[in-house]
């Protein structure tokens, strides 16, 4: 639909119905696409559309008697919105835009739409696409060969020849180190966790990428990496060293993250997978103690009830002292016999004593007892773990930080205990809950705690950190430290005017105040 009042000023600029349906239709085109096609490619609909608002004949076509009428027609139109025409100003404008964005952009499609943003705000016409295209095309170019060379120029004569090697094809295994850099993660279980484990062992041999790549956006390695990976070992080949080193490079460097990304998620479904085995576990005995728990309680109430009866009997008599008092002993001799045949009958005080340990043990809901039966089998894939990636704590409680490290220092003890004090280190589990705290210290053993306990503990709580993020993996990507993600104050300061205006905020803390006081 046409904007107001453009059907009087479309009717006063032409002469024609052939023109007035032309200026029309070339204005809505414009007003959408920024630049002016031909005619003919404007779709059917389109002109149908604008043809019947304007209540035209259905057979009138728009058009021109000539380029001088088109190119009036086009003058009035730019005044109309406010259009500039200067293709250089134009070229101008997209160069400087699309050179900057490819500082961190590498999509050609992001470069040219970062470009149209910036010539509409500058009321400028569009050039044609192609143009756009090919001058995206030519600073990504430019830019990306420096780059390339920034980042083979941090690398040593070995490494560099390493990255090369990674293309030569295994005549036995027929694959080349360059496809094993694709693998992708398989399941989380114990043996896929080692794999893993071995998989960036080998990819942080390959060398310090994170160092290679110091100074290039992340969205310019994920481009790069892309590229590479959908890039088979032999055409990588035929590109330039300096193009070719920097894709492997920057390929190596994404799969160390995801790795890391891979090898974190399994460790925390490794640790879920023990504690529902264990939950399970408690339930398991817990249905087989029902029946022996109904039994305790049976024999218990046989015995209060014959403890009652005794007490019933001692203090009815009206005897007198002397003789309530020989009555009460006889009473009391007589009821201890009725206890401990009816124990007897029910199985006997050794057998009961036992029953009563076995059903105690398992009484509540308390199934951490049971993770460290479940947890022998993965602990040297978990330590393996401990090993490649780097835990740091996202928060200001490190207490399960320093708990991490006490289990890598002490990983090769065997024995049941280990002691909550080495040296001048002493271990904090504050963290832990009274449930785990009890089964960790021995009441037996002062200032010892039992080993296996302990290292479950530690193991639940750093998956428990990692999934609140309270706990981050250095060089990942799905666990890394959101807080190193935000701005620091001094590059916030200068964003904080422009943020306010559009914010409709005083920018001076009193006026923020003053204004936001009345909506507390």
């Amino acid at each position: 639909m046409p904007a107001p009042g453009t059907r009087p000023w479309a009717r006063d600029k032409t002469r024609s119905d052939q023109h007035f349906l032309a200026l029309v239709v070339l204005l809505k085109a414009f007003g959408r696409l920024g630049y002016f096609p031909d005619l003919f490619e404007v779709p059917i609909a389109v002109v149908e559309h604008v043809r019947g608002v304007l209540e035209l004949k259905p057979e009138l076509e728009p058009g021109h008697d000539s380029d001088r009428t088109l190119r009036h027609h086009k003058g009035l139109i730019r005044v109309r919105l406010g259009i500039v025409a200067e293709p250089e100003r134009a070229r101008s404008v997209a160069e400087a835009v699309i050179r900057a964005a490819t500082a961190t952009k590498d999509n050609p499609a992001d470069l040219i739409n970062v470009a149209l943003e910036e010539l509409v705000r500058a009321r400028l016409e569009l050039p044609g696409y192609s143009t756009l295209d090919e001058m995206a095309a030519e600073i990504r170019a430019e830019v990306n060969a420096v780059v390339f060379a920034s980042i083979t120029a941090r690398m040593s004569g070995p490494d560099a020849s390493g990255l090369d090697a990674m293309l030569a094809v295994d005549p036995v295994r027929r694959r080349s180190d360059f496809d094993r850099v694709k693998t992708v993660a398989g399941a989380a279980t114990v043996g896929k966790l080692k794999d893993h484990v071995e998989h960036l062992r080998w990819l942080d041999a390959v060398g310090p990428t994170e160092v290679w790549l110091a100074d290039v956006p992340p969205a310019k390695v994920a481009h790069f990496a892309g590229e590479a990976r959908v890039t088979d070992a032999a055409d990588l080949a035929k590109y330039g060293l300096a193009r070719r080193q920097a894709l492997i490079a920057c390929l190596v460097h994404t799969a160390r993250v995801r790795t890391r990304d891979d090898i974190a998620t399994m460790f925390c479904k490794r640790l879920a997978a023990i504690h529902k085995n264990a939950r399970e576990r408690l339930e398991v005995l817990q249905a087989a103690n029902r029946a022996e728990s109904e039994r305790l309680l049976e024999t218990f109430g046989e015995v209060l009830a014959l403890v009652r009866e005794a007490l019933d009997v001692s203090v009815s008599g009206d005897e007198e002292p002397g003789t309530a008092a020989a009555m009460a002993d006889a009473v009391y001799a007589r009821t201890g016999r009725l206890v401990l045949a009816a124990l007897e009958q029910a199985g006997g005080v050794g057998a009961l004593s036992t029953a009563h340990e076995e059903v105690t043990a398992h009484h509540g809901n308390n199934y951490l007892p049971f993770v460290e039966k479940f947890y022998r089998g993965s602990r040297p894939a978990l330590f393996q773990v401990l090993e490649v990636l780097d835990f740091q704590p996202a928060s200001a409680d490190k207490t399960v930080a320093a708990a991490v490290a006490f289990l890598r220092a002490h990983r090769g003890r065997t024995g049941e205990h280990l002691p909550t004090r080495v040296g001048d280190t002493e271990v904090d589990l504050l963290f832990a809950s009274e449930k785990w705290r009890r089964i960790i210290f021995d009441a037996r053993h002062p200032g010892r705690m039992v080993r296996r306990h302990l290292e479950a503990c530690v193991f639940s709580y750093l998956a428990s950190e990692l999934r609140s993020g309270d706990m981050a993996v250095a060089g990942s990507e799905s666990y890394a430290n959101l807080g190193d993600e935000l701005l620091s104050a001094e590059e916030c300061e200068p964003l904080v005017a422009a943020y306010c205006a559009e914010a409709g905020l005083p920018a001076d803390a009193a006026g923020a105040v003053a204004e936001l006081r009345p909506c507390w």
